[in-house]
């Protein structure tokens, strides 16, 4: 990765961060215990990718990174968090670890666990509402973002699809669909909702949708090599777990040398996807590369 990424990348996390920081209630706030553990998740370390994807994807419309586009950013990490500690929870995953560190439910309890996830994604919606952008255009985001964590293709309707194919012989179609909804929504979206935020025509969103279902996929198949390929340190979560509990992943049915295949070439359609914006996209396609060629 170059030393142009890297900084884009820790400068659009820098960004988020400070945006969060902003935006969620201090540890000292009472109710405490819920305050602490919605940060203890949020300020685990994460890449704060998909702000980045957001920010990234308003440069291609824009040319430029947009004031308060940050808020925008900060209620997508809310809303992925969120889903993080809900993930990790004994009813779900039942994992000890997330980016290093504890999981929420370790560290503050069940109960406390299951609360600050709800109170994140109650938090993303109450920021979202308030974006420094068209009313219209605020409208058409919260309706996109809320889709994408629904029911229907989207991260929740995902994480049932994983749950319930829990020891079950994955197929094609169902490995592509909990992909496509579990993780994919979620990045999909910060890439449209980024490039609406910034003013794009509805030809120039379906561009953006386009790269987002395609790099969207490919993430999940690379994060799906690294739960086999990659020990737990490097990780900074548990690995072996989809083999363990025999998740429907893209190496299972498919084996870790075409996954890798795969997702290089869901990548290469992806930019093909953002040729009508010529270099003003080059940092989208610079995130959305990191996102299948990164080790952790």
């Amino acid at each position: 990765m170059s030393t142009d990424v890297r900084s884009l990348i820790d400068e659009g996390a820098e960004r988020t961060g400070r945006a969060l920081e902003s935006l969620l209630p201090s540890a000292a706030t009472v109710p405490a215990s819920i305050h602490a553990a919605m940060r203890h998740s949020v300020f685990a370390g994460g890449k704060r990718l998909r702000p980045v994807l957001a920010m990234q994807a308003a440069v291609a419309i824009s040319g430029l990174v947009p004031q308060g586009i940050e808020r925008l950013g900060a209620a997508i990490e809310m809303l992925h968090t969120y889903s993080l500690i809900h993930d990790d929870l004994p009813a779900l995953d039942n994992d000890d670890l997330r980016r290093g560190r504890p999981t929420c439910h370790k560290a503050f309890g069940e109960a406390i666990a299951i609360l600050a996830g709800d109170a994140l994604q109650t938090r993303a919606f109450e920021v979202l509402a308030g974006l420094d952008c068209p009313p219209a255009a605020t409208v058409q985001i919260i309706g996109l973002i809320a889709n994408a964590v629904g029911t229907v293709e989207g991260m929740i309707g995902g994480q049932v699809l994983d749950i319930e194919s829990e020891h079950l012989k994955p197929t094609p179609a169902l490995v592509d669909a909990i992909h496509r909804a579990k993780t994919g929504a979620l990045i999909r979206v910060s890439v449209v909702a980024g490039g609406v935020f910034a003013g794009a025509s509805a030809d120039d969103a379906a561009r953006l949708d386009l790269f987002g279902r395609k790099a969207g996929l490919a993430f999940q198949i690379a994060d799906d090599v690294l739960d086999v390929t990659a020990d737990s340190a490097t990780l900074g979560k548990t690995a072996g777990k989809d083999l363990a509990t025999e998740k429907a992943t893209w190496p299972a049915v498919y084996g870790v040398e075409k996954s890798l295949r795969d997702a290089a070439g869901l990548i290469d359609e992806a930019f093909a996807a953002l040729a009508p914006f010529g270099s003003r996209a080059d940092g989208l396609k610079a995130v959305a590369r990191y996102l299948v060629e990164r080790k952790h």
